[in-house]
């Protein structure tokens, strides 16, 4: 959809007019992604039950967020390999030609893991807020709001998917989050696997410090060399005021 801006003839567009079959996709996704948490949660309760005998003595409390985080481990599997899968070994985000900008590039299977990715965060801050603050504070709202925020701005404009998918890569790291976490509450914190987990998820954090590190200048270039043509034409335009004045002399 078109408007005309009544200050002058700069147009801009209506991205967030998807069709049904869009919209159902997106609806669709969501939805999965809501009911796959629900599975994992209750597959983890049932595993868990029967393979870990510590299980039944963790209160209420810690039972409810072993569970979720066996959920919160899956969706971090399962981004992490999608993202990997769209931004390395697919042809999705390729530019095949200078009018192709990779920011405006999507795709049906990138619209659903955004989707199912959205299902998830909702699904896991609909029980931080119902158990506040047992499964995290405020700081976990603020993440999982703004990444809510994020994704279906994304999702709605079909832009800058390419960026949404890099930070859901970083999400690589939560399985080790969670390991450490599952072998403090089962007593196993001086195990040799506690300490190689702890090594893993240095660098894991590490690697994802230095990837962040290299986006940003990536997003701040265009900016500042937008800033320096306006400064260069500044002087340009400058130049040419001076000429004229000096031979209308």
């Amino acid at each position: 959809m078109e408007f005309t801006s009544s200050f002058g003839s700069t147009l801009f567009y209506d991205y967030i007019s998807p069709s049904k079959e869009v919209l159902w996709l997106w609806l669709a996704s969501i939805f999965s992604g809501i009911i796959l948490c629900f599975l994992v949660y209750t597959s983890t309760a049932i595993l868990s039950s029967l393979l870990f005998k510590g299980y039944g003595k963790l209160s209420s409390v810690e039972k409810s967020e072993w569970n979720n985080r066996g959920f919160s481990t899956f969706h971090a599997l399962f981004v992490s390999s999608a993202s990997f899968y769209l931004l390395v070994l697919s042809d999705v985000f390729t530019v095949k030609s200078h009018d192709d900008l990779v920011i405006n590039k999507s795709s049906t299977l990138s619209d659903s893991v955004l989707g199912i990715s959205i299902g998830y965060f909702l699904t896991d801050l609909a029980m931080i807020l119902w158990s506040f603050p047992a499964l995290g504070g405020l700081e976990y709202v603020l993440h999982h709001g703004l990444s809510v925020g994020s994704i279906t701005l994304s999702l709605l404009t079909g832009q800058v998917q390419i960026y949404i998918l890099m930070v859901l890569f970083s999400e690589s790291t939560t399985p080790f989050v969670n390991l450490r976490w599952y072998l403090d509450i089962a007593g196993l914190k001086s195990s040799k696997l506690y300490i190689w987990n702890g090594v893993a998820l240095f660098f894991g954090w590490l690697v994802k410090e230095v990837f962040i590190f290299g986006v940003y200048p990536l997003l701040m270039v265009p900016s500042v060399l937008a800033v320096l043509n306006i400064f260069w034409f500044w002087k340009i335009a400058k130049g040419l005021l001076q000429l004229t004045f000096y031979f209308n002399l």
